[in-house]
């Protein structure tokens, strides 16, 4: 392939002038086509905070979710001291999914049924008096074990309705072609929270006490209802039509809309049958850390602590780099990753070491959060606007009941045939799974893969120039009244035609006549 540059020069420069691009041997405009299709830059990784309204959901979650990961640290450990029981602490994490299991499409429809803002603000006071409670009799030494299973309840029938609703009210405070990185920001901030929480809830009971733990985590309740306090419905974008699409829904024909929908959109389809494989297989992680800590690498407490470090710390690099991504995520790109978690679950299986396990468990965290977040922005991005709750409740119910059976169930394995094989197998059937739905998707003509051989950038094309012979005219200089000629001034010529027109030209030397 060639490029060829032909015609004369402009008299006068435009303000934009079409540049060639040597690596994709066409022309391209350098103000607009150039500017859309380069690759963002590390400013573009936080777009979405410019908004006003997500910046105030992302700072109150980042406050509150911390909170949450401290409350749950303190709760467990309360629960082990009363009873000594790790079933019961089992039980009352059970409790706290179980709303969302029961109760989670419901949640949706009340999510798109009612001004999530609202909602928002009454699932997180429910939260925040949840842990005064649990504060309240700590303080006063009447906990019991049924105090917290009853609060653990009640906070998993607010976080039933919590998570559909605050997943599809970030698509109103952003434009659409900033959605995916609200997502990938709200998902960082959860893992910020991950990371900060369960280190400052260990420092809290180890000095103070489990009572503060959930005082502490109720006043971070604060930050979150006067960040949505604080929020403009004027500055919303799609606010209004949000509420248009769902005026007027009964809340059972709400219901049975989005279950037809998911069902019959094949992007949401397939997005939502992956997260339900890998939350049944994959994401059941910390269950095959407990024995790798154990069983393979004999570090105890304190390694499996590392080892769920790492897991974050990846995670929230794959936070960041979905953030980078402007584009709307399809099923082959979801695929693709899905594959690669696939990948690190395998090699992370048969590493040696502790040094080599950790490289790889980190890459496994950041392939986890970059599935989850293409699967969700794939959601939230394919479905309408009164139907983003529904569709949102349907995807936390799959999800969230696939780690409820994969967990005892990748428990089961890491007990009779080891934690490798166990991690192996959690590989290696949702690879199987995945494969599958790809070939279905290839059948049905949704997905192709493609192989594209490129050229290095270094790889330059020779150009060739189409050139075309110009005429230059000189002007004589201003000191000698010298006219201009019309006869082309041809370069690169020892001997000059003479301009000097009212010159007459030398005659020529006449021979000398020998007589």
């Amino acid at each position: 392939m060639t490029t060829r540059a032909t015609g004369s020069v402009p008299s006068t420069a435009p303000t934009s002038v079409p540049s060639t691009d040597l690596h994709r041997h066409r022309s391209t405009d350098s103000t607009s086509r150039e500017t859309r299709t380069q690759r963002p830059g590390f400013k573009d990784t936080f777009s979405a905070l410019r908004v006003r309204n997500f910046r105030l959901l992302v700072s109150g979650l980042l406050v509150s979710s911390t909170g949450g990961w401290i409350q749950r640290i303190a709760q467990d450990w309360l629960v082990l001291t009363l009873t000594g029981s790790a079933t019961a602490v089992g039980i009352t994490t059970a409790l706290q999914f179980l709303p969302t299991l029961t109760l989670g499409l419901y949640g949706g429809v009340i999510a798109d049924r009612f001004p999530k803002r609202k909602i928002l603000l009454v699932t997180q006071i429910t939260m925040g008096l949840c842990a005064g409670v649990l504060a309240l009799t700590a303080f006063t030494g009447s906990v019991q074990v049924w105090h917290v299973y009853s609060m653990a309840l009640v906070l998993g029938l607010a976080t039933a309705v919590d998570n559909p609703t605050r997943q599809s009210f970030v698509t109103e405070l952003v434009p659409r072609e900033t959605v995916r990185n609200a997502i990938s920001m709200v998902s960082s901030t959860f893992q910020l929270g991950s990371l900060i929480g369960p280190a400052l809830g260990g420092v809290l009971l180890g000095t103070i006490g489990a009572g503060w733990a959930f005082a502490l985590n109720g006043l971070t309740f604060f930050a979150s209802i006067s960040a949505l306090l604080r929020m403009r419905e004027s500055e919303m974008p799609g606010f209004h039509a949000a509420r248009k699409a769902s005026a007027g829904m009964r809340i059972r024909d709400g219901l049975r809309d989005g279950v037809r929908y998911a069902l019959d959109e094949p992007a949401v389809r397939w997005a939502i049958a992956l997260v339900g494989i890998y939350g049944m297989f994959a994401i059941s992680l910390p269950v095959t850390l407990t024995a790798f800590a154990d069983r393979v690498f004999h570090t105890g407490a304190s390694g499996y602590g590392v080892l769920n470090s790492v897991v974050a710390f990846g995670a929230l690099a794959g936070a960041l780099l979905s953030a980078r991504r402007v584009r709307q995520p399809r099923l082959r790109n979801l695929i693709a990753i899905a594959c690669l978690l696939t990948i690190s679950q395998v090699l992370a299986a048969i590493q040696p070491s502790l040094w080599t396990f950790m490289p790889v468990l980190a890459l496994m965290g950041m392939a986890t959060l970059m599935f989850l977040t293409a699967a969700q922005s794939m959601v939230q991005l394919t479905t309408p606007d009164g139907l983003r709750g529904r569709v949102s409740g349907i995807y936390n119910l799959v999800f969230i009941g696939g780690g409820a059976i994969g967990g005892p169930l990748v428990g089961f394995l890491a007990q009779n045939l080891g934690a490798r094989w166990a991690l192996v197998l959690a590989g290696a059937v949702p690879a199987i799974a995945t494969v599958a739905i790809g070939l279905r998707l290839r059948r049905d003509g949704q997905f192709r893969l493609v192989v594209v051989r490129t050229r290095s950038p270094w790889h330059q094309v020779p150009i060739r120039l189409n050139l075309q012979q110009t005429e230059i005219r000189l002007a004589a200089p201003e000191s000698s009244p010298i006219t201009r000629t019309s006869r082309p001034f041809a370069l690169g010529r020892r001997q000059h035609a003479r301009m000097d027109s009212h010159l007459r030209p030398a005659r020529a030397r006449r021979r000398s006549q020998h007589h």
